[in-house]
C-alpha cells in the first residue's frame, strides 16, 4: 500500500469498523498531501483559561510560552451547518458480485469514514438508516463520545426489508431538525420518478444533497459468461437467463439509468456520483470535501 490507496480486499483485513474509518481518513489525508480539514468552518474567536476536562488539542501553546498558563483557543462557527448521513440498508444493498464486499459494507465504511472526519471537526453529524422505512435515525451532534454510538449503530444493524427509497426519503426529510447537508447512500435501485421526488423533497426543504450510488462491478457490466439463475433479494423470486443474450441490452439499460438520474439530480441542484465497490473507497470521501468547499 505504498502508493496510500486502499483497496476494498485491503481494508477488510484492518479489524472492526472504528479503526477502518480511521485508516480511510488518514488514507485520505495522505493521498492529498493536505489535511482533509482544511477550508471547514471554523475559525478563531478568543481566549479563556483552561479547565479540566477540556482538549489539550485546543491549548494555545505559544500564550502558555509568554504567560506560563493554560488558555484554551474558542473558535466560532462560520455556518450552522449539520451533516446528515442517509445509509440505504434494504436487502438489495447486501448483494456482493465479483467485489470483495457487499455495497452495504462499503457504504458502512463511508458512512464511518464521514462519520469521524467530521467529529473531528467538531462539526455535526446525523445519521438515518433506513429502506421502505426509517429504521435508526439520530439527530446531529459534535460530541466525540457520539462517534462510538454511530459506528456501533452501523455496524451492528444489518440489512432487511424491500427498497422504498423515495417514500423514505419524504419522510425522513420530515424529521430533520435543522437545514444542513444531506449525504445519500444507496444503490438507487428503485422507481425512479419515486426516487426524484424524495430527492426533491429534500431540496425543497433547503437541503444540500450529495447522493453516492453504490453497485457492484456485476451489477453494471454483467460479466458472467454463460446461463445464470438470477434471485430478487427482496422477493426472493427465482429467474434463469443466457446472460450472453441480455448482456448489451442490460448494460445500455443500467447506463440509461445512471446517466437519467444524473442529469435529474444536477437540474435539481444534486450532486450524483457513482461508484463501484471494488475500488478505492477514498473517492467518496472526496466528493464529499469537495461538495462541502463549494457549498461553505
Amino acid at each position: 500500500m505504498a502508493d496510500n490507496t486502499y483497496s476494498p480486499a485491503e481494508i477488510i483485513l484492518l479489524g472492526n469498523l472504528r479503526f477502518q474509518a480511521k485508516t480511510i481518513v488518514e488514507g485520505l489525508m495522505l493521498g492529498n498531501h493536505s489535511s482533509p480539514y482544511h477550508g471547514f468552518s471554523v475559525e478563531f474567536s478568543q481566549h479563556r483559561p483552561y479547565m479540566p476536562g477540556d482538549d489539550i488539542r485546543h491549548v494555545d501553546w505559544q500564550v502558555y510560552g509568554k504567560t506560563d498558563r493554560y488558555y484554551i483557543r474558542q473558535y466560532e462557527e462560520e455556518t450552522n451547518l449539520n451533516t446528515y448521513i442517509l445509509v440505504d440498508n434494504s436487502r438489495s444493498m447486501d448483494f456482493r458480485g465479483i467485489s470483495p464486499v457487499s455495497k452495504y459494507r462499503y457504504a458502512q465504511w463511508v458512512a464511518s469514514a464521514l462519520i469521524w472526519l467530521l467529529i473531528h471537526q467538531n462539526d455535526a453529524v446525523g445519521l438515518a438508516l433506513f429502506n421502505e422505512r426509517i429504521e435508526k435515525l439520530y439527530p446531529p451532534k459534535s460530541i466525540m463520545s457520539y462517534l462510538n454510538e454511530l459506528l456501533a449503530v452501523l455496524q451492528n444493524t444489518p440489512c432487511s426489508r424491500s427498497t422504498r427509497t423515495g417514500a423514505a426519503l419524504q419522510r425522513i426529510g420530515e424529521k430533520l431538525p435543522r437545514k444542513g447537508l444531506v449525504v445519500l447512500i444507496s444503490d438507487l435501485l428503485d422507481d425512479a420518478a419515486s426516487l426524484l421526488e424524495g430527492l426533491k423533497h429534500l431540496r425543497h426543504r433547503g437541503h444540500d444533497v450529495l447522493v453516492i450510488q453504490l453497485l457492484d462491478p456485476e451489477e453494471w457490466d454483467l460479466n458472467a459468461l454463460q446461463k445464470q439463475r438470477f434471485r430478487d433479494m427482496e422477493s426472493d423470486e427465482d429467474i434463469k437467463l443466457d446472460v450472453r443474450q441480455i448482456r448489451e441490452e442490460y448494460r445500455k439499460k443500467i447506463r440509461d439509468f445512471t446517466d437519467s438520474l444524473n442529469r435529474d439530480c444536477g437540474e435539481n441542484g444534486i450532486d450524483h456520483s457513482l461508484i463501484l465497490t471494488d475500488t478505492d473507497c477514498r473517492s467518496a470521501l472526496l466528493e464529499f470535501l469537495k461538495k462541502r468547499r463549494r457549498l461553505y
